[in-house]
């Protein structure tokens, strides 16, 4: 079994053991330096990453390889990966980029082929002078999006 196959199968195994949390990305370099970046249903915190870490460490042996191992949730403002994620933000702001537009709304459905977005916009009347406030909805399905990003909000 390969350094990294080790590693895959103890973190496999160690999120087994935590099923609200899931696994964004592992990394492992030529050095053996080993990243993993997790998310969870409601958050990661602190003791999730420690006992993942405990998992991998406690199992790989340094006399064979002299490894480095950082454990971390996601952080905030990074993009969105996995449909887990945008089924989580239910409700919360994104900004989304496809090839076409840039739209900034709430997020008000997720499955596992598409999104959808809604929000308030600016528009000129149908008749008469001046603007009125439309209410606008778009399905975008996960293989447009280029990027979605959570936005914080501090009210």
């Amino acid at each position: 079994m390969t350094f990294k196959e080790q590693v895959s199968k103890l973190l496999n195994d160690a999120l087994l053991e935590k099923q609200e949390i899931f696994l964004i990305e592992l990394t492992i370099s030529d050095s053996y330096k080993i990243i993993v970046t997790l998310d969870g249903d409601k958050g990661v915190n602190l003791q999730d990453c420690i006992d993942i870490s405990r998992v991998i460490e406690n199992n790989l042996d340094r006399e064979e390889h002299d490894f480095s191992l950082e454990v971390a949730s996601v952080g905030v403002g990074s993009p969105l990966k996995m449909t887990r994620q945008y089924k989580k933000n239910i409700g919360r702001t994104l900004i989304v980029k496809t090839n076409e537009e840039k739209i900034e709304a709430e997020l008000v459905e997720a499955n596992d082929e598409y999104i959808v977005l809604s929000w308030s916009a600016r528009e000129p009347k149908k008749v008469g002078k001046g603007k009125e406030t439309v209410q606008k909805r778009k399905e975008i399905s996960y293989s447009e999006i280029k990027e979605a990003i959570v936005t914080i909000n501090f009210n």
